[in-house]
């Protein structure tokens, strides 16, 4: 399918392979779409696979109720696959639980990559960890593109490639597949998932959630997997958890562990999708 970036405020969607099990893809950001594009391609060798490129900033603000009622829309649609896998990176994990919350019978199981934080503790250790990882030749850079970009969403885009190193251990491949980054989306609905949090909706609302539970997640992630492991574990009891060494925030980047992420992938939501296969 053509790679170009939907409209803004117009969901758009990405569609791989053509038989087995329907595998649905969540990225990042919020604003960023197009970068799953590599995992889309592997998995396309066993199963379907979507890849919806989120809601972009508009006329509306953008909240986590809007893309879940997004994503709601794509999956009850007339030719809808019937409960799909959730795959989520980052904020798409966060939007996976979300999601499943709310809608669980429209969901066969939940994988989570790279989880982001639910709570004040797991994103002070991710600052921290962020922080010890920007040298100040790094820092400058952004600071100066900060300065003298013209654009919003271009210089969201370029942070994001400048980062990948702090975010990572050892890359196979430094591209990042953006069809565009959005920092208004960003910038909303991040907003409105901090909001939710601190109300107490989340991550309480996930004790709703009664599927099979993979989180996967690198040691060198910034993102503080042990912490928020724990603070899933208390309302999704069920959640298996997998971490790799030499491995940060995109597995299927890293050198040591790209084959060891696809296979468990894989494997892990086969064997799902066989065990709630309709009868």
């Amino acid at each position: 399918m053509p790679d170009e970036t939907p409209p803004r405020s117009d969901p758009g969607l990405r569609e791989y392979g053509s038989s087995g099990p329907t595998v649905v893809l969540l990225h990042g950001g919020p604003g960023a779409p197009g970068y799953l594009a590599p995992v889309a391609r592997e998995l396309a060798a066993s199963f379907r696979v979507l890849e919806p490129l989120q809601r972009g900033s508009g006329s509306e603000t953008l909240t986590v109720a809007r893309h879940v009622a997004d994503l709601r829309e794509l999956l009850t649609s007339g030719d809808a696959p019937k409960r799909p896998a959730l795959v989520g990176h980052s904020w798409g994990a966060m939007l996976a639980l979300a999601f499943a919350a709310e809608h669980s019978g429209l969901v066969g199981s939940l994988v989570l990559v790279s989880c982001g934080t639910f709570d004040k503790v797991a994103r002070r250790r991710l600052e921290a960890n962020r922080e010890r990882r920007v040298d100040d030749g790094l820092r400058r850079r952004m600071e100066r593109l900060e300065r003298e970009a013209l654009d919003e969403d271009d210089c969201l885009a370029r942070i994001g490639r400048l980062l990948l190193p702090a975010y990572s251990h050892d890359l196979v491949d430094h591209g990042l597949e953006f069809t565009g980054c959005d920092a208004a989306a960003y910038r909303q609905t991040w907003n409105d998932m901090l909001r939710l949090q601190a109300a107490g909706v989340y991550p309480a609302a996930f004790s709703a959630i009664d599927l099979p539970l993979l989180m996967l997640h690198g040691v060198e992630d910034p993102h503080p997997g042990a912490l928020i492991r724990a603070s899933l574990e208390p309302y999704v009891p069920q959640l298996e958890y997998r971490e790799w060494n030499s491995c940060g925030h995109y597995p299927w980047l890293e050198r040591a562990v790209r084959e060891k992420f696809f296979s468990t992938l894989t494997d892990w939501l086969d064997r799902r999708s066989r065990s709630h296969a309709p009868v």
